[in-house]
């Protein structure tokens, strides 16, 4: 069963993603970075590249040919990530992933603004009704 992490009361959700997917890439998983915001992952992308200077995240929009190949993937929900992908995803949108049960473990990350954090709450019971393990992380004071 897919474990569910909240990370909530993120000052830089985009900055908090890159550094997780760094964390989850350097331990040798495969990631996937969910938002049906396209915007917000071309940000995310732009991130990716320039949040380290001395870390290379190889990274692709999960349509592009070499996805299958790629250790962390962007995916805007017009399609599914490929079936090696399955071990973390982190959700940067306000609406639960289709396909996350696919996952080990997913990461759900929640600023710090009252939409963000109601979307969250729904998200969460969701997770809990359905007998997910749930963790939480609040990040109020970073």
């Amino acid at each position: 069963m897919t474990r569910v992490d909240f990370h909530s009361n993120v000052p830089d959700p985009l900055l908090h993603a890159c550094k997780l997917v760094r964390k989850a890439w350097q331990g040798g998983h495969a990631v996937v970075c969910y938002s049906r915001d396209t915007a917000q992952l071309a940000d995310l992308d732009r991130a990716l590249w320039s949040f380290s200077p001395t870390d290379f995240i190889p990274h692709v929009a999960v349509s592009d040919p070499l996805a299958a190949q790629t250790p962390v993937l962007l995916c805007d929900g017009s399609a599914e990530p490929p079936i090696g992908h399955h071990a973390v995803l982190v959700n940067l949108d306000a609406e639960t992933p289709a396909f996350f049960s696919r996952f080990e473990r997913l990461i759900e990350i929640v600023g710090r603004d009252e939409s963000a954090i109601a979307a969250a709450r729904t998200r969460f019971r969701f997770y809990r009704d359905r007998g997910y393990v749930l963790q939480h992380h609040d990040f109020k004071h970073h």
